[in-house]
Formats: structure tokens, C-alpha cells, sequence
């Protein structure tokens, strides 16, 4: 049986896993996590499971003084998949770019040369750090998000974060103070994802 120190332990680490909910990046705003908070929640991801201790992931910060670039690639992602796009949509698909004060991408490498450890359980340890990181950062009391979409596999997506042909970007992950809350939607409980064999 465990101590009483260790069941504090257990029930504050429970209750920050089910409290934590997604947050949209248009819900963000500033304060963002200072650089020492930024140094905290980046290295939580380096605790995540990792079969060969390959780090099988990578972050890349996009800092304010470069969303500019993000901005343009989401608008030629949008003109290249529709060519009928409007100036006004356009001008939607680069204001995500500015959305929440700290902005990172997560990057799986599945590169064969990396070692034998399977791209699926690469992505499992990738899946691992992010959730880390979520999880620190609600521990810090910010809101954060994921977000993807189809501008994030494009060919202008690759180029700006010169993606290597064996690199997959998984999800921006945004941070920041929560605007405004929506609320909580219901999660499901362990009878409906569990099973015996």
C-alpha cells in the first residue's frame, strides 16, 4: 500500500490529466509561457516512451517574428489545392498563422537510417511527447491546442520547414492564456474503449 504522500501524488496527477481540454488556438491569447515555461514544456517531450532511443520526433518553434512565413504558406496551400479561392478566404487561411502566442510544430522522422524501431511506434512516441507537453503546460496554467488540416501535408509546408522526404508533420501545437472557455464535452469511460481478450 502506498503512502499518503503517494496517493497525493496519484490524485493530483489524475485530476490534471481529466481536467485538461483541448483549446482552440482562436481561444489563445497572450501571456504565452515565458522562455524558462518554454524550456519546461519543450523538455517534457523528452520523456516520452522511446523504443531505440531514437527521438523519433522533432519541434519546431515558429516564433512571432517568422509567422509571416507560416501566413504565406497556408495562402498558397489554399490557391494550390483551389483555384477559385477568394482574396477574403485567403486572408482566413493566413490569420491562422497569428493565432495563440506560442506556436510549435511536431515533426515524426521515420527515417529507416535512424534504426529498425518501427514508424508506427515512432508515432506512438510522438503521440507520447505531445501529450507531455499538453500536460505541462495545463499544469502551468496555459490553454493549448492541436491543429493540422490540409494545408499542413502540402508541398509549401514542406519547403518552409524543410521537411526531409522520410520526415510526417504531425500537428501545430498552440499555448497560451485561455480567452475565452468552452464548455467541457463529455469524455468516454473505461467500459466503452476497454475490453478482455
Amino acid at each position: 500500500m502506498g503512502s499518503t504522500a503517494d496517493q497525493e501524488v496519484l490524485d493530483a496527477a489524475l485530476t490534471l490529466i481529466h481536467s485538461r481540454q483541448h483549446t482552440s488556438p482562436k481561444r489563445l491569447g497572450e501571456p504565452g509561457p515565458d522562455p524558462g515555461q518554454i524550456e519546461k514544456i519543450l523538455s517534457a517531450a523528452g520523456a516520452a516512451p522511446d523504443h531505440g532511443l531514437l527521438t523519433p520526433w522533432r519541434l519546431i518553434i515558429v516564433p512571432r517574428e517568422r509567422r509571416h512565413l507560416l501566413a504565406d504558406a497556408f495562402a498558397e496551400a489554399l490557391s494550390e489545392r483551389d483555384g477559385a479561392a477568394t482574396e477574403v478566404q485567403k486572408q482566413e487561411a493566413r490569420a491562422k498563422a497569428y493565432r495563440g502566442p506560442f506556436l510549435v510544430l511536431v515533426v515524426a522522422r521515420l527515417d529507416p537510417e535512424l534504426g529498425p524501431t518501427h514508424p508506427r511506434e515512432r508515432i506512438i512516441s510522438a503521440g507520447c511527447a505531445i501529450q507531455n507537453m499538453l500536460l505541462t503546460a495545463h499544469a502551468m496554467g496555459f490553454g493549448a491546442g492541436l491543429s493540422s488540416g490540409r494545408a499542413l501535408y502540402s508541398q509549401q509546408m514542406k519547403a518552409l520547414f524543410g521537411l526531409s522526404a522520410h520526415e510526417q508533420p504531425l500537428c501545430f501545437m498552440t499555448v497560451g492564456t485561455v480567452l475565452r472557455r468552452k464548455p467541457a464535452r463529455p469524455r468516454p469511460v473505461m467500459a466503452d474503449y476497454s475490453s478482455n481478450l
